[in-house]
């Protein structure tokens, strides 16, 4: 069943939009027209009331137009470089163009690390409310001149859906080089048919999307449904569109069916459990058997020893680890009350056998609802948060 988009517009009050490098970027550097373009439209619908956090890719692509060079660099300080060099020249632009509709923009570079503490976390989030009390518009890379493998978000499809549940924002609109999801590459396919709507993105979802990243940027369609797999988990719809059909953003602010439109569950994940569930990387792992899935899927229960068949890793207290069924397949991720070691010999007991075991009984759930995320495709099946 299609959605009425309009309707969905209509209760869009904050707005995250990404753009990608293929759209920004041209032979001989930065393309101004739709720098200006999504600058103007974003103008617009700040005018009209919404409140809106951009972005942007770029700097490193202009970084290489702007050097001269061949290609992107190889080497991880090449690219560091090419980004520094690029960015300056693109929060320019940026700034000129947002200033000709009265508009100030703020640069933020992040790094994943500064999204996986807490505090850095909420501290980010009260920044970007802070700029938004303003009016003052966030735009938003990835700080690529420092990240390294460890810390960075991998791409900025990526950090549009971590900002998306960062601020709790109504839409995330990704705006791309394609029209949106096909059934087939279409630039290799000529019989390729956009997908318009996608209510539940299963592995053949994935498949569609294939792993092709463009010359320019790092994240190519798969990285968008991974992007997207977060945002409408946590009940956040996503569109991806092509960024430089002429007003695209009033046009699909109005309503119009344009690009493969991405239905979110019914439920809004807390931004806690977004915070477990999307930002933290997990230190280990823990095997649950059928009963123990079904009381956390279906019934939003708590973790209990009683449930658990397996570990793998090495994690304390408080650690955050993913959780698997029987099939292996990943259903979240939770902060334990019990080390690894400590799991591995009260796994498949009771509650009121751990205090006889371990000498003492601080929890009885070895991950308690409030602090346990379900995120994995049964959740997005079932239907539980």
């Amino acid at each position: 069943m299609k959605r009425d988009r309009k309707k969905c517009f209509s209760t869009v009050k904050r707005l995250v939009v990404k753009v990608g490098s293929n759209i920004l970027t041209k032979d001989n550097g930065l393309n101004l027209d739709v720098i200006r373009s999504v600058s103007r439209q974003i103008c617009c619908l700040i005018d009209d009331g919404l409140e809106v956090l951009l972005v942007s890719s770029g700097a490193m692509a202009a970084g290489i137009k702007r050097l001269g060079l061949p290609k992107r660099p190889d080497d991880i300080p090449g690219r560091q470089a090419a980004a520094a060099v690029g960015q300056a020249g693109l929060i320019m632009e940026y700034e000129n163009a947002f200033e000709q509709y009265g508009k100030k923009v703020a640069q933020l570079l992040l790094t994943s690390d500064g999204l996986i503490s807490r505090k850095r976390y909420l501290n980010a989030r009260n920044t970007l409310h802070t700029l938004l009390s303003w009016g003052v518009v966030p735009i938003i890379n990835e700080n690529d001149t420092v990240s390294v493998e460890e810390i960075k978000f991998g791409d900025n499809d990526n950090l549009s859906a971590m900002i998306t549940l960062l601020m709790d924002a109504d839409m995330l609109v990704n705006l791309t080089d394609i029209d949106g999801l096909y059934n087939k590459d279409p630039r290799t396919c000529q019989d390729a048919e956009l997908i318009p709507e996608i209510s539940t993105i299963r592995k053949n979802i994935e498949k569609f999307a294939g792993d092709i990243p463009g010359a320019l940027g790092t994240g190519g369609m798969l990285a968008k449904i991974k992007a997207a797999r977060k945002v409408t988990m946590a009940g956040t719809p996503m569109i991806i569109a092509k960024g430089d059909k002429p007003d695209i953003l009033m046009r699909l602010y109005a309503g119009e069916a344009h690009g493969t439109f991405f239905v979110p569950k019914k439920e809004r994940l807390k931004n806690r459990k977004c915070w477990i569930g999307f930002n933290l990387k997990p230190k280990g792992l823990i095997y649950i058997d059928k009963g123990a899935a079904d009381a956390v899927l279906e019934r939003g229960k708590s973790l209990l020893p009683s449930g658990i068949v397996g570990v793998e890793g090495e994690f304390g207290v408080g650690a955050p680890v993913e959780f698997k069924n029987g099939d292996s397949e990943i259903l979240g991720t939770g902060l334990v009350n019990y080390s690894s070691a400590d799991i591995r010999r009260i796994m498949g007991l009771r509650t009121n056998e751990i205090k006889k075991l371990l000498g003492e009984k601080p929890y009885d759930e070895v991950i308690h609802r409030d602090n346990l995320a379900v995120t994995g495709e049964m959740a997005g099946l079932i239907g539980y948060r």
